[in-house]
């Protein structure tokens, strides 16, 4: 770390291991969000409302442990592999067997209150201990591979390329070998969702170790030994416009986006009957990412911002499916379309919205002196954990209102009132992402720029 010049230029190794480290997060994080609540609903026979209020009752529990993971990464002093490096391959196997014991479909006869205990318990250690641990470096690490905001958005582009390619995975190959066929309705099979954790826990520590290797921490990160103290912490973020900005923007965008993956465990089995079509709107959505958004999310955003791009991108999505529920398509080839257009719309906000919270780190610096990535990195990270409970127990909250049980699972009264969630949910989410964005949060184009050249020049006064 002090001979930089023994460090490698900043490269593609970087980028390639920047995806999979979040290719390795999403082998957990993507599994819980799209099947975790249809695992425990239709295999497990918990409630709908049960499993969402644990999933938001955890998040309270990651108000501790995320702010307190960034102190420790804060303080923390750098080795060989660098500050925040050595906790990617140190938790990522705590990580993988948490998310496997989640979804024990032997444990479906145990009684009800057992199940709810398996649940509750592996599921915190799994989201608000072990992939806490792993996620706060991993995010952090921005700062420490480069110093150039365009390299920072090629980062982060990358790192939507890993969570992309994870969805791709995740989303279009399991429902075709999770879902069978019972008395000519598509249900979830019990056996296979544990089978396929298995199988994604072992490819998550792979893909971490991958990161871990390839990726290059050159910008030395001092220790922050100061001590903390909650009260200025707090009223340091409550003043903090910019952070605020992209928090409420991400839970929002969590709404939507998550709204969706949860939603289409629903509307494509129950509504239209295909699990077909769920699988093919995970794999064209994903390609539409990989194809439209990949390619120009840093040049668009280089040439008219983060902020601008993300308004336009996010109004455009939820457009899309204000025109999808008021046409209500019978196909479900058809609503596939719908759905990989306003997933694209939302996906150009994901491919820059990693560098957008460098951003925010920078004018943090400038705004007060001090270098805090991983305490504001943690913050914003609780935030977005908010936004997936509140997803979580959104869709859960909804489906138990509708009257969605396993009894009533393929009532036509009951799935008519799934499309209808399918497509409000995300319309609403991603039109108050647009307005998050327009009105609170301050970084644009020419601020971001401006930014970056002062603390060019404080670096270069530093020697």
């Amino acid at each position: 770390m002090d001979k930089q010049q023994e460090v490698r230029p900043f490269g593609m190794a970087d980028k390639i291991g920047y995806m999979f480290g979040d290719f390795g997060n999403d082998f957990t994080f993507i599994l819980s969000s799209a099947f975790m609540l249809k695992f425990y609903t239709d295999v497990m026979g918990i409630a709908p409302g049960v499993v969402g209020a644990l999933m938001m009752a955890a998040r309270f529990i990651d108000a501790f442990t995320d702010v307190t993971m960034g102190q420790i990464v804060d303080r923390s002093k750098p080795t060989k592999d660098g500050k925040f490096k050595p906790w990617i391959k140190r938790m990522s196997g705590p990580v993988a067997i948490a998310s496997f014991l989640i979804y024990q479909s032997g444990l479906a006869n145990m009684s009800y209150g057992f199940k709810v205990v398996w649940m509750t318990v592996t599921y915190i250690l799994w989201g608000s201990i072990f992939y806490t641990a792993v996620n706060i470096p991993y995010g952090s690490m921005v700062s420490a591979v480069s110093s150039d905001p365009k390299e920072r958005a090629e980062l982060s582009t990358w790192r939507t390329i890993g969570a992309t390619l994870a969805g791709l995975v995740i989303g279009a190959g399991t429902p075709i070998v999770a879902f069978v066929v019972v008395n000519g309705n598509t249900v979830l099979s019990g056996p296979r969702m544990t089978a396929i954790a298995g199988v994604f826990a072992v490819a998550a520590i792979i893909c971490y170790m991958l990161c871990f290797k390839l990726v290059r921490e050159r910008i030395p990160i001092e220790v922050n030994n100061e001590r903390l103290d909650v009260s200025k912490l707090l009223k340091s973020l409550v003043t903090n416009r910019a952070l605020l900005g992209i928090i409420a923007a991400s839970i929002l965008l969590l709404l939507a986006q998550l709204g969706m993956q949860g939603i289409s465990g629903y509307v494509f089995p129950n509504f239209y009957g295909s699990a077909q079509a769920q699988s093919l709107s995970s794999l064209v959505s994903s390609i539409a990412i990989l194809v439209i958004c990949a390619p120009f999310a840093v040049k668009l955003s280089a040439r008219y911002g983060k902020k601008e791009l993300s308004i336009a991108s996010c109004f455009a999505g939820a457009a899309v499916y204000l025109l999808c529920l008021f046409l209500r398509p019978a196909n479900a080839y058809v609503y596939v379309i719908f759905f990989t257009l306003a997933f694209v719309g939302l996906g150009f906000f994901n491919m820059v919205i990693w560098a957008m919270i460098t951003d925010v780190i920078d004018d943090a610096e400038i705004q007060n002196g001090v270098r805090e990535d991983g305490t504001i990195y943690s913050v914003y990270s609780f935030a977005r954990k908010i936004g997936q409970a509140l997803s979580s127990g959104l869709v859960g909250g909804l489906l138990s209102m509708i009257g969605y049980s396993q009894a009533t699972a393929f009532d036509p009264e009951v799935t008519r009132r799934i499309f209808n969630m399918s497509c409000i949910v995300p319309s609403v989410g991603l039109a108050a992402v647009a307005l998050a964005l327009l009105f609170i949060y301050p970084l644009n184009k020419k601020r971001v720029e401006d930014n970056a050249k002062k603390l060019e020049r404080l670096r270069a006064e530093q020697g």
